[in-house]
């Protein structure tokens, strides 16, 4: 197993470098440069947003891993960034800090389906042998260039959306045993409610 080597310093940027991400409302970095970073490694790109918007991440290889850890408003979140150059693609999910007691894996599994019906960009899952609920996407680049920094900021920003959008889906199902239809009408209705 390679040893990670652990980052949070973020990077040294000017002001005028420094937009709002609304999304989110947290300040990200979108690094402006004339240097052409496509051929950079995915992860290179992920390293360099995950350092400028100060969030600790561990990179373990050139294409295995990259975990950041956000603290949100309801729970720590977990990011996962996966890069396989054999079908050149970049995985990215987005987990909760939470796993999913064997009693309440069925009404969990049909929550994330009504969840997915939800989604433009993106879906839920659960993995089976974490079973901790996850939002995921992979980018796969085929002849294409690699993802900017604003991309990368874009999608770090809606999955911590989705994620704060429908944590209290699964809470109502894993803590309340509600059912997934009215877990997920109450989590709707309570982030309706905070907007």
């Amino acid at each position: 197993q390679a040893k990670a080597t652990r980052y949070s310093a973020p990077l040294a940027l000017p002001p005028s470098q420094i937009v709002p991400n609304r999304r989110t409302d947290t300040r990200m970095s979108t690094i402006l440069s004339t240097v052409d970073f496509h051929d950079d490694n995915p992860l290179d790109i992920v390293e360099r947003v995950a350092g400028a918007a100060d969030i600790p991440f561990e990179r373990f290889d050139e294409e295995e891993l990259l975990a950041a850890h956000h603290a949100g408003p309801w729970c720590a979140y977990e990011m996962w960034f996966a890069y396989t150059s054999e079908v050149n693609a970049l995985e990215f999910r987005c987990g909760y800090d939470m796993k999913v007691p064997d009693e309440r894996m069925p009404d969990i599994r049909g929550l994330l389906a009504l969840i997915n019906e939800q989604m433009w960009i993106g879906h839920f899952d659960l993995r089976q042998d974490e079973r901790r609920p996850a939002w995921r996407h992979t980018f796969i680049f085929r002849g294409a260039p690699h993802p900017s920094e604003a991309q990368i900021e874009d999608l770090i920003g809606i999955a911590l959306q989705e994620c704060n959008r429908f944590y209290p889906a699964f809470q109502h199902v894993i803590w309340a045993g509600k059912s997934p239809n009215d877990a997920l009408a109450s989590a709707l209705f309570e982030t309706a409610g905070e907007a």
